[in-house]
């Protein structure tokens, strides 16, 4: 009897081990703390500001100190880190329309409504990059359960429009990129640093006698003494 009971004892504590490795386990890699890693290994701290779109298991997020943004996909297994000179911008889309946006070198259109009814909140960033332009985000439009999510759409709206700010922010610290070309009215740099040649010599009139005449008019000299 003893033998038996000593026997389900292990069991028990053989049970109990795996479920606390199993809870373990899912802690550690559970989607919002893997791509929080992924950001921290990215920025080389703990990002300042970060959002999530766990349905599309992508995040991002900013490090105001050394002025960088990162954004991680596929739970954080790839991502790209740019800085602060890199991101053109930021929209946030509402129902498949643009209802805000930050953008270099534009006035920033603000955002005048909560749009509490929306179905889909979506936060688009833009950055000076061939390969990877923008990076959108969903904030609203899935059912999830999870805390890091907005619960309503007028919640998802707020948090992109702190977003808009952030990105607004970044771009007024960045010096304005001057102009390529001069102004129509403008002369233009070479025009201005041209200098004027000196003017050719005057060339000999017609009347001057050519140089041959000197000699003809010696040969005829030196036959008539003879």
């Amino acid at each position: 009897m003893d033998h038996v009971a000593r026997i389900l004892l292990y069991f028990l504590f053989a049970g109990i081990a795996l479920t606390l490795i199993a809870s373990g386990l899912m802690w550690w890699f559970e989607a919002t703390r893997r791509l929080q890693r992924a950001l921290t290994t990215a920025l080389g701290k703990p990002a300042d500001a970060i959002v999530y779109d766990l349905s599309g298991s992508k995040a991002a997020g900013l490090d105001f100190t050394a002025g960088d943004l990162a954004v991680m996909w596929n739970n954080g297994a790839q991502g790209l880190v740019y800085a602060f000179d890199e991101i053109e911008g930021a929209e946030l889309i509402v129902d498949e329309r643009v209802v805000a946006r930050a953008q270099r070198g534009e006035p920033r259109r603000v955002l005048n409504e909560t749009h509490a009814n929306a179905s889909r909140v979506t936060l688009r960033l833009m950055f000076d990059d061939v390969e990877t332009p923008e990076f959108e985000l969903n904030l609203f439009g899935e059912v999830s359960h999870n805390p890091v999510h907005a619960k309503t759409a007028a919640e998802a709206v707020r948090l992109g429009r702190k977003w808009l700010s952030h990105v607004d922010a970044v771009n007024k610290r960045m010096p304005a990129t001057p102009a390529a070309y001069p102004a129509d009215d403008d002369e233009p740099v070479a025009v201005a640093q041209r200098t004027t040649l000196p003017k050719p010599a005057q060339e000999s009139t017609i009347n001057d006698p050519p140089p041959w005449d000197d000699d003809v008019e010696n040969d005829t000299d030196d036959d008539e003494k003879h």
